[in-house]
Parts: C-alpha cells; sequence; structure tokens
C-alpha cells in the first residue's frame, strides 16, 4: 500500500477513534461518576484522558509503515 494511503487511512482512524472515545468516556462518565466527589473526576479524566494514546500510537506505527534495514 503507498505510504500517502496509509496516512490518509490513519489519519481519519485516528479521528474516528477520538470522537469515539470521547463520547465513550463521557458518557461513562455521566452514568457511573455523577455522584463522586471532584477528585474521582479528576482521576477518571486525567487517566481516560491519555489512556486513547495507546491505540493512537498503534495507527500511528502502522501508518509509518516498516522501519529501513540499518546497514
Amino acid at each position: 500500500m503507498p505510504l500517502r494511503l496509509k496516512k490518509f487511512i490513519g489519519t481519519i482512524l485516528i479521528i474516528v477513534l477520538v470522537l469515539l472515545y470521547a463520547l465513550l468516556a463521557t458518557t461513562i462518565a455521566s452514568l457511573a461518576l455523577s455522584a463522586s466527589p471532584w477528585w474521582v473526576h479528576l482521576l477518571y479524566f486525567g487517566l481516560s484522558g491519555m489512556l486513547w494514546i495507546l491505540p493512537a500510537m498503534v495507527i500511528i506505527k502502522w501508518m509509518a509503515g516498516p522501519k529501513p534495514e540499518r546497514r
């Protein structure tokens, strides 16, 4: 697959990932954390705000393609 196409597909996948992840994280927070203290909200949104990076890293690694061999 050409690198430009991989980057285009990866960009679309990351945008979809972020949108769906934000919707899911906010829905879980509003359903499960409504009566929780502020520090629980802070911990939840801090952790969930960084957790989306893991699948995004996989997509970015795929977009970059195979590493060139060293000589």
